[in-house]
């Protein structure tokens, strides 16, 4: 990638394309249209084959904190048990639950339960190729979770449709962890939040605001006015007003101590997510870095002033009404002064978009905080790429691998890849597949280490090429992590495999698998699998073979009743599995832990038979491979 390539990328895309089509016009228009006239709260609208859902600016649930300072857990599903939010809920490990403001998430609940709401979706749906959520202020918030239900079930549907959410001053929703879930399932790109460069309300939950909460009744009882009364004429900010000036200096220096403690700040903490396109009298710029993002915010918000902070808010339509001309103007625009790096060239349009010039003092940070985002935006797909390579280094260790399990698939010994290996020698060849499994679980283990230290991207998990990679890797290599987990006695220190032994990676890796969006297939064999699909099928014999043993020393009647329902559980199971082909050659071979352990199995069954007929109701009939 050639390092002089614009940082704004991705985020120049979105916003040219939202600058050049009439989304951002129309979606204003009906934020209006919901403010000002719409008793339910909400107004749909169809343009061809675009579906909008426009929220009013003034929603509120009687109540409801004022201050805004209560998180709570983001619902996987309703009172009925229907899913609303369930794919945010996929976190990794030592992450805080989902969160979101309690009295936003209430005027969505309020929303959601209303029917006509969930009708008016269905029929956007229906009619639409692209539904498209958008709202001012409060509402866009409601917008935001609106998006976010209707993309969670698009998912567990696997429907087709195209969703945008644009919001206008919206404040911040939830926490950390909610941003990086959407970054996960890579809905990102499909929000965009129209900030003024001075509008408070998108800053203002970066500060705890349970100690002026009066304060901010006042300022939404003075925003409320102005958005559902039009007649009111020009806009005039009390610019001596203690309360502004107050919460003004409260929410600037909170940013500006989170901008100096950075990353460390933010846990348990409001936190933004999606694009954020920044806009003011001389256009506009998109980031869509959290990091930069807050600091953007910080560092425009120290240029501007209280009343500048209230009337920005509501200033939202003089902007989009520029920012398509603006866009267009700037492409030519300080010809004979642009920098030669294109990169540089870059930061200096992004900033005069802003109206901020280089001699501001605030120029330098800012100039700071867009480089910052260029490297922290790179870098985790720098790291991706790194380990691209590793994984192409360490393929020759698998290939050895998958050579040795055929050799002994073959071998006259007809023990199979799981046993011979159990009971291997000390043998050149033998020590040198060990050594293989080795060095493959250092690799997987950094990947992991990687992934959970945020050093790539937030939707690794979900790229094929890892998805499919790490689940290879597992079904191939966990079967000798367990055969030498039970040739070392390991399980009689520490218990059996599964509960005791499994490596995390492997649990990390299942959750990968399961968490693929594909439909399930009939996927009927006609040969046995490469590689037994229940990676940890190995681990059930040897717990089988236990309770074989369990059933020989016991005495008591129900305890071996109880031990025999759980032998005849997994003797249904693993023939299902060989039934279904699901299994390796290697679990059918003659001389195999499996075939030797059902050979036993049968044989006790018969004896029980024979001399106990009192267990005969624990007798269903002998199971063959």
């Amino acid at each position: 990638m050639d390092t002089e390539n614009s940082t704004f990328e991705t985020t120049e895309m979105l916003a040219d394309f939202l600058a050049s089509t009439p989304l951002l016009s129309e979606s204003w228009r009906l934020c209006n249209l919901a403010t000002q006239n719409s008793p339910v709260g909400f107004v749909a609208n169809q343009v061809g084959s675009i579906g909008y859902l426009a929220f009013s600016g003034t929603l509120f649930v009687s109540g409801s904190d004022p201050s805004f300072k209560n998180l709570v857990c983001l619902p996987e599903r309703d009172g009925a048990g229907n899913h609303l939010f369930v794919p945010l809920h996929d976190k990794n490990e030592g992450e805080e639950p989902v969160m979101v403001q309690g009295a936003l998430l209430r005027i969505f609940e309020n929303m959601y339960s209303n029917p006509s709401f969930r009708n008016q979706i269905s029929t956007l749906v229906e009619a639409s190729k692209s539904v498209i959520f958008t709202g001012h202020s409060i509402g866009g918030t409601t917008a935001s979770l609106a998006a976010l239900w209707l993309l969670s079930h698009l998912q567990s549907n696997f429907a087709n449709l195209s969703v945008l959410c644009i919001t206008y001053g919206s404040p911040l929703l939830g926490n950390e962890t909610l941003s990086r879930a959407i970054l996960r399932e890579r809905w990102g790109g499909k929000f965009c939040h129209v900030v003024s460069k001075y509008d408070l309300m998108p800053r203002i939950l970066f500060a705890p605001l349970d100690t002026i909460g009066p304060h901010i009744k006042l300022l939404l009882k003075f925003w409320h006015l102005y958005m559902t009364s039009p007649q009111c004429g020009p806009l005039d900010v009390p610019r001596n007003e203690e309360f502004i000036v107050v919460i003004f200096q409260f929410v600037l220096s909170h940013l500006r101590g989170l901008v100096e403690a950075g990353e460390e700040a933010v846990t348990g903490m409001f936190r933004p997510f999606g694009n954020y396109l920044f806009c003011s009298g001389d256009g506009a710029i998109c980031v869509d870095n959290a990091a930069a993002v807050i600091k953007m915010m910080y560092l425009l918000l120290e240029t501007g002033s209280p009343s500048c902070s209230i009337e920005d808010h509501l200033k939202y339509g003089d902007n989009v009404g520029r920012i398509s001309s603006q866009f267009l103007e700037k492409k030519s625009f300080m010809l004979g002064e642009l920098p030669e790096s294109r990169y540089e060239a870059g930061v200096a349009l992004a900033l005069q978009s802003l109206g901020i010039s280089s001699q501001e003092p605030v120029a330098g940070p800012a100039e700071d905080c867009l480089q910052a985002a260029r490297r922290m935006g790179r870098t985790p797909n720098l790291n991706c790429a790194n380990l691209a390579i590793k994984l192409s280094k360490i393929n020759p260790y698998r290939a050895e691998i998958e050579w040795y399990k055929a050799l002994c698939d073959r071998s006259d010994d007809q023990m199979g890849y799981y046993d011979s290996f159990k009971q291997r020698g000390a043998s050149k060849r033998d020590s040198k597949v060990n050594l293989n499994r080795h060095k493959l679980a250092r690799f997987w283990d950094n990947v992991i280490n990687l992934f959970e230290s945020n050093q790539l991207p937030h939707d690794f998990h979900r790229h094929g090429k890892w998805v499919y990679s790490s689940q290879f890797y597992k079904l191939l290599v966990e079967p000798l992590d367990i055969a030498e987990y039970y040739r070392t006695g390991m399980h009689r220190s520490k218990g059996h495999y599964i509960n005791h032994g499994r490596e995390r990676r492997y649990q990390i890796f299942d959750r990968w698998w399961k968490g693929r969006n594909v439909r399930d297939e009939d996927n009927t064999r006609s040969k046995f699998a490469s590689l037994t699909q229940d990676t940890c099928f190995w681990a059930k014999v040897e717990e089988a073979r236990g309770l074989l043993d369990d059933v020989r020393s016991t005495r008591d009647q129900r305890h071996s009743a109880l031990l025999w329902e759980k032998i005849d559980c997994f003797a249904i199971y693993a023939k299902t599995l060989v039934e279904a082909k699901e299994v390796s050659i290697d679990v059918v071979a003659k001389n195999s832990s499996y075939s030797l352990w059902l050979i036993d199995y049968n044989e006790m069954k018969l004896q029980m038979l024979q001399f106990r007929p009192q267990f005969s109701s624990f007798m269903n009939g002998e199971i063959v491979p």
